[in-house]
């Protein structure tokens, strides 16, 4: 099943079965085009993996880490599907498409075995990064969490609509330029969820984004960006520089 988050012609937040072009919430049925699409969750908070693909680690020109490598972006970093992100200043900002984790009740020291029961599914993101700042950072706080730095959507895919070897692609003004598997994780979902919650709690519509595959480039100013995943869909949003 695939659930959408919108705004209503009548200006009420809702949340419907999203299918073929169509969201339904009660007794009524809405064409995607005359809503709002919102993200499909709203998290207190977006835990991040660094490295997560063998191949991504070795682009960057760092090592595979022992275990997950995990940072943070706040709520202000989210977008929707068909949003503008601004680009910070004139620094160089690149695209990471992700595969994303929504937390689906508040859980803390989840077992590995146990993981998916508290998922309440998956959704598409793309991991906007300020690579000039991020450089000379070590919280990342300007590379990351900068306004919009987080699109999620455009559905939320419950649990078995997404096969494990999931194909993940992302698109740059209908170019592919990375295309990869989760399959190809390091760390899965469910060690993930593991890790992260041994140190923290989580909340209902937390969001965990699971690192990004190789073939990050450079984002430029009117660029459109598609990340589609498997069993999900496909999420759009463009750049501009202000």
């Amino acid at each position: 099943m695939h659930w959408m988050r919108f705004r209503d012609p009548a200006g009420a937040v809702r949340r419907g079965e999203y299918a073929d072009g169509t969201v339904s919430f009660g007794d009524r049925t809405y064409d995607v085009d005359d809503v709002e699409v919102l993200p499909p969750a709203e998290p207190s908070k977006i835990v991040c993996v660094g490295r997560n693909y063998a191949a991504h680690a070795a682009e960057r020109g760092a090592d595979v880490p022992d275990r997950p490598m995990l940072f943070l972006k706040p709520p202000n970093t989210v977008a929707s599907d068909g949003d503008t992100v601004t680009l910070p200043g004139d620094n160089y900002v690149e695209h990471e498409a992700e595969l994303a984790v929504v937390v689906g009740e508040q859980c803390r020291n989840v077992d590995e075995a146990d993981a998916l029961d508290v998922v309440a599914g998956f959704t598409c993101a793309d991991d906007v990064s300020n690579r000039t700042d991020q450089s000379e950072e070590q919280n990342w706080v300007r590379g990351k969490a900068f306004d919009g730095a987080c699109p999620l959507g455009p559905v939320l895919a419950t649990p078995d609509e997404v096969p494990d070897d999931a194909s993940i692609e992302l698109r740059v003004n209908g170019e592919t330029r990375q295309s990869a598997s989760i399959e190809q994780f390091i760390f899965s979902v469910a060690e993930l969820v593991a890790e992260v919650t041994a140190y923290m709690t989580l909340e209902p519509g937390d969001v965990i984004i699971t690192g990004t595959p190789e073939g990050v480039d450079e984002l430029a100013d009117g660029d459109e960006v598609e990340v589609e995943v498997e069993g999900i869909g496909t999420l759009t949003h463009d750049v501009e520089r202000r």
